[in-house]
C-alpha cells in the first residue's frame, strides 16, 4: 500500500497532494490535509504545534508580510487565510476568508463562510460570524475547550492515517 501521507522532519503530517512553496515552517503534530496550498513565496508562513490545515485550504499573504499561525488552530475546509497572524486555539470555519493585515487573537471562533475584512483585529475569546464578519459574543469556557479538542482529534486522525488505518481508494 502506497502511503498518501508523510511525516516531515519537524514532526508534521502532510498529505502527498498538498502544495507547499517557499518559506514554510510546520510545527510538530501539525497536519496539512488533502489539496491544501501553503504559499510562502511572498513572505514566510510559520505554523505552530498541533494545528490542522484542512482539505483545500489556502494560506498566503501580501508581498513583504509574513503569516504566523499559533498552536492548536483548526483551519476549516476551503478556508482562505491571507492575514498577518492567527493566535493559539482558534477555529476558522469552513469556507471562511481572512483578508490582508488582519490579526486574530487567542481562543477565537470564526464561523463558517465568514469574511474577515482587511485590517480587522479580533480580540481574545471572541466569536465572529457573517460576511462581512462581525463580533457576535464572547466564547464560553466549554467552547474554548471544544476548540482544543477539535485540534487534538485532527492530530490523532493524522496519526491514524500515517499508521495505515485508512486505505486510499486508488
Amino acid at each position: 500500500m502506497e502511503k498518501y501521507i508523510e511525516k516531515t522532519q519537524s514532526g508534521a503530517f502532510v498529505f502527498k497532494n498538498v502544495t507547499v512553496l517557499g518559506d514554510v515552517k510546520l510545527g510538530e503534530g501539525t497536519s496539512v490535509w488533502a489539496g491544501a496550498v501553503l504559499r510562502g513565496d511572498c513572505g514566510s508562513i510559520e505554523v505552530g504545534i498541533g494545528t490542522n490545515i484542512q482539505d483545500n485550504a489556502v494560506l498566503h499573504m501580501i508581498h513583504g508580510e509574513n503569516l504566523k499561525i499559533g498552536d492548536n488552530v483548526s483551519i476549516g475546509h476551503n478556508a482562505v487565510i491571507h492575514c498577518r497572524e492567527i493566535g493559539d486555539n482558534v477555529l476558522v470555519g469552513m469556507g471562511s476568508v481572512i483578508l490582508n493585515r488582519s490579526v486574530v487573537g487567542n481562543n477565537v471562533i470564526i464561523g463558517a463562510n465568514a469574511t474577515v475584512t482587511e485590517g480587522t483585529v479580533i480580540n481574545d475569546g471572541e466569536m465572529w460570524l457573517g460576511s462581512p464578519a462581525k463580533f457576535k459574543r464572547m466564547l464560553t469556557q466549554d467552547e474554548i475547550e471544544g476548540i482544543k479538542n477539535n485540534a487534538l482529534e485532527y492530530r490523532e486522525s493524522a496519526i491514524e492515517h500515517m499508521e495505515g488505518k485508512y486505505v486510499r481508494y486508488r
